[in-house]
């Protein structure tokens, strides 16, 4: 599968803290992230990440254009709903994207360790 990782910036430790939980599942499928979020999370698992632009520079638009595209299967982006994002509407364009094209989306921990365990069980979503 090809998977998005995607963390707004005080999102970017649980990011951190949830590819390191599910490295071993992450590191059998294809991943891609934004800037930032990829580096980090490289740097702290040695996964392989295909990296974008920084969100904000037009990481989130490039993710988009996959999804609009059919080249994406799941997307796990860890919001903060409680910082106003710049880019907010590059934000809500790929929330959107996702619902039209029925791309999987988890936009906090919880729901994006619901999606990594049944990966990690089933190999599917």
């Amino acid at each position: 599968m090809k998977i998005a990782l995607i963390a707004h910036d005080k999102k970017k430790d649980d990011m951190i803290a949830l590819a390191i939980k599910y490295k071993d599942v992450l590191a059998e499928h294809e991943l891609y992230a934004t800037g930032t979020t990829g580096t980090l999370v490289m740097g702290e698992t040695a996964l392989k990440i295909t990296r974008m632009k920084s969100g904000p520079l037009g990481g989130d638009q490039q993710i988009g254009s996959m999804v609009a595209e059919g080249k994406l299967d799941l997307i796990i982006f860890l919001r903060d709903p409680l910082t106003s994002q710049p880019h907010e509407p590059d934000v809500s364009a790929l929330l959107r994207l996702c619902d039209v094209q029925s791309i999987p989306l988890a936009t906090n921990v919880k729901s994006a360790e619901v999606m990594l365990k049944h990966l990690a069980t089933t190999g599917a979503l």
